[in-house]
């Protein structure tokens, strides 16, 4: 009597008589079902677009991105915040607190979605898929940012100009270059910031960290931004298209550039003969023309005079020794930041300037300059050992000593003289030394003396009223570490 019973209960448990007419679930009991349903039917609707809410809270908290109200402030910097939960993040910002950490390779993150967006780089998943074109996500809301570019509504809207965001982000974004705000400072050099993957990425140049890598050459990048634009080279994919002529690029500055050869702007005007042009770097190439340009700013140390104040500022720091921006890895400083930024490169090994015609990168501008040369002039100079080719006849000279490993150097001047220079190890060689393997004159043959080891040389009997024939075989290495 009792197992029927018992039996019985456990039927009108399992049984789900109240079905959701949205999706396939089903309750026991009338009031959970009218719970679940407020997830599909979402009551609390926005009176400035179409967002509609579970909760009065999550509507409360969405209304003041309409607002602008921010109740919500730090005790630390000022800094106000819409959401509670925004403030306590930002608090993270002065605490240093880095509550996330990752189970692989131990970092520690400050928020959780950026732990949960570094834990898709371990295992690659992207299970958010876009139903109007094939781009896949790691993350949901990713996933629902990107649609916003399908849909093409623009709710957000900013209150000092007419232009609109498809997310709240991209409106804070571009109210600061309203406000002029920039709470994002760098407790190591006093930079501010006025977004945070600025700040994030100049933090990088203390620590040296590169972590976004290339998955096809290995090459590292220390914003993720930087590695998408370096994977087009791999993937060849241009998606910057010019309307008028329908050129297409990899980088967006590449199409702006562009785009001004079919318009007739030139905003950038010569001071001195009125020429406009399209391209602020096409105005400075002209301004070196103007050679006879007044130049009242002139050095009190030396013969140069400048036009303009700033840049004689600039050019008197290499005489009083002021060199304000410090390296954070080592001892150097230096007297302007673009020379620092140069250096700073020797510590992370950033590469920025790449090669258009091969995947080869460099640190400076110049090296890419006299790099391109390669591609344009012809290698005529050929190794008749192996298939190498080369554009000066001295590299060739070069690269042949790498298949012998050894040079042959035969005095042909009369009344050559074998000097003891003091060492009793090395001999001092005096007179015109040639080099037999080649039918032009060696670098050293107009040096009037070679010093070399004694027990490398072999030499043969010396007559001084005849040639000498004395062989000298050195290799190049300890001839150029040995010669006067």
């Amino acid at each position: 009597m009792a197992n029927r019973a018992e039996s019985t209960v456990m039927a009108n448990i399992d049984e789900k008589p109240y079905k959701c007419s949205y999706c396939d679930k089903s309750y026991s009991h009338n009031s959970i079902l009218l719970n679940h349903l407020r997830n599909h039917l979402k009551p609390y609707q926005c009176n400035y677009c179409d967002n509609t809410y579970l909760h009065i809270n999550s509507l409360m908290s969405h209304l003041r991105t309409h607002t602008g109200e921010k109740p919500y402030q730090c005790n630390h910097c000022g800094k106000s915040f819409s959401e509670n939960s925004s403030l306590r993040r930002h608090m993270r910002t002065h605490t240093g607190e880095k509550p996330y950490k990752c189970n692989e390779c131990d970092k520690e993150f400050s928020q959780k979605g950026q732990h949960l967006r570094h834990m898709q780089t371990h295992t690659g998943e992207k299970p958010y898929h876009c139903s109007q074109c094939d781009k896949t996500y790691s993350q949901n809301t990713d996933l629902l940012s990107h649609l916003m570019t399908h849909s093409g509504k623009k709710p957000y809207q900013c209150k000092h100009c007419d232009k609109s965001y498809a997310h709240n982000r991209g409106l804070n974004s571009h109210q600061r270059t309203h406000t002029g705000e920039k709470s994002y400072k760098c407790t190591l050099c006093g930079n501010s910031y006025s977004h945070n993957r600025h700040f994030v990425a100049h933090l990088r140049t203390h620590t040296g960290e590169i972590p976004y890598q290339c998955s096809h050459c290995g090459k590292s990048f220390s914003e993720s931004g930087n590695l998408k634009n370096h994977m087009r080279i791999h993937t060849g994919e241009r998606p910057y298209q010019c309307t008028q002529c329908y050129k297409a690029f990899s980088q967006k500055i590449n199409l702006i550039n562009h785009l001004s050869t079919h318009t007739v702007e030139k905003p950038y005007q010569c001071t001195y003969c009125n020429k406009t042009f399209s391209l602020n770097k096409y105005l400075v190439s002209h301004l070196r023309t103007h050679s006879s340009v007044e130049k009242l700013y002139q050095c009190s140390h030396c013969d140069k005079a400048f036009s303009q104040n700033s840049l004689l500022k600039l050019h008197l720091m290499r005489y009083n020794g002021e060199k304000p921006h410090e390296c954070s890895k080592c001892d150097m400083a230096f007297s302007r930041k673009n020379e620092l930024t140069r250096h700073l490169r020797s510590h992370t090994g950033e590469k920025p300037y790449q090669c258009s015609q091969c995947d080869k990168t460099f640190a400076h501008r110049s090296n890419l300059i006299r790099h391109l040369g390669t591609h344009l002039r012809k290698k005529t100079h050929q190794c008749s050992k192996c298939d190498k080719k080369f554009l000066l006849k001295g590299k060739l000279k070069r690269h042949l000593k790498t298949h012998t490993g050894v040079n042959s150097y035969k005095c042909r001047v009369k009344k050559t003289k074998l000097v003891q220079n003091g060492d009793p190890k090395y001999v001092l060689i005096e007179g015109q030394i040639n080099n037999e393997k080649s039918d032009t004159e060696h670098d050293h043959c107009n040096d009037n003396k070679l010093l070399v080891k004694k027990e490398q040389l072999n030499v043969a009997v010396i007559n001084k009223d005849d040639l000498c024939d004395t062989k000298v075989d050195v290799k190049e290495e300890k001839i150029d570490s040995a010669r006067k």
